[in-house]
């Protein structure tokens, strides 16, 4: 894959900075206390859906307009946030949006993806199951299958990486969570247009490795999923596309539990006061694993998201177990 270039960046910024503004990145000194480290917080939980996936739903429908593509329905899976990016967009520019969700996904996700205009569909106990039966729905009725992970997707999640390593071109290293992979791509491709020297950590959940698993193998490895947390990481199959970009990018990859992952959101919480999802937590209860070697640098995290369901969030901070 041809990751996006500098120019294809910030012409993807002009397309986001029509919808909301460039989101803030703080050094949080309650976080840099606990780090041991000058601790940077990226605010894609600032966004108009609370994560940093809509900058790729904006940008994806951008390119399919340029093009003259833009089909009259487009059809997508996802645990929500994805899903909100991909339904903003489509009501931006008119087109029906069917998104399918796996059982037992997220009430409040699933809630912000109807107000958007979404039809909702449930289907499958994961997501992987869900993507499934969302292509064959796109096939069924000759609709626009969008993807988890595309080149016109990366365009636009890019630029919040752009922004954070313009805003802060001294950070020594990032840590970014893995979902199916735009994210750290992403990264990835920031730091190359730049030309920063910037090292990239992946986080992965320890309940779903299948990047972990993949990156080790040299290949993709299907791995199951159990994290009850981190539905932002939940991936059952790595993406061979973004296994080949992260591979030979990343400095290494760490993969936290569901039990640290909860502690870092409520640390976020407590000196931050800002709200993170599971996955956007994991970035910050990566580098608290890896705080020893930390020492003296500045590091970048990724808060990439805070949608977490309040009775979710409520058990988080009282210690309760998930």
């Amino acid at each position: 894959m041809h990751l996006p270039s500098l120019t294809d960046i910030e012409a993807a910024a002009e397309v986001v900075y029509r919808v909301f503004p460039p989101t803030p990145q703080y050094r949080w000194g309650l976080l840099g206390e606990r780090l041991g480290a000058d601790c940077w917080l990226k605010h894609e939980n600032h966004t108009p859906v609370g994560a940093f996936k809509i900058r790729g739903g904006l940008t994806y429908f951008d390119q399919l307009r340029q093009r003259g593509e833009m089909p009259r329905e487009v059809i997508s899976a996802t645990r929500g946030n994805h899903g909100q990016s991909i339904g903003w967009a489509a009501r931006e520019h008119g087109v029906r949006c069917t998104i399918v969700v796996p059982h037992g996904n997220s009430l409040e996700k699933n809630a912000a993806m109807r107000a958007l205009g979404v039809d909702l569909v449930e289907h499958g106990g994961d997501f992987q199951e869900a993507r499934e039966h969302a292509m064959r729905l796109a096939a069924e009725r000759g609709a626009h299958m969008v993807p988890s992970f595309h080149r016109d997707l990366l365009r636009g999640v890019s630029t919040y990486w752009w922004e954070f390593l313009r805003a802060v071109p001294a950070l020594d290293v990032v840590y970014v969570p893995i979902g199916q992979g735009s994210g750290a791509c992403s990264a990835v491709a920031a730091k190359l247009a730049l030309g920063r020297h910037t090292r990239i950590v992946g986080v992965v959940s320890a309940h779903a490795t299948t990047y972990a698993d993949s990156i080790t193998a040299g290949r993709v490895v299907e791995a199951p999923v159990t994290t009850l947390l981190a539905d932002g990481m939940a991936c059952r199959v790595a993406d061979a596309e973004a296994l080949a970009v992260l591979a030979p990018q990343l400095d290494h990859v760490v993969k936290v539990t569901d039990d640290e992952v909860a502690q870092a959101m409520r640390q976020i919480f407590a000196d931050t006061h800002n709200v993170a999802e599971g996955a956007g937590a994991a970035a910050f209860a990566a580098a608290m694993q890896e705080k020893e070697s930390l020492k003296g640098q500045s590091v970048g995290l990724s808060l990439s998201g805070g949608n977490v369901d309040s009775e979710m969030f409520a058990r988080v901070l009282s210690g309760a177990s998930v």
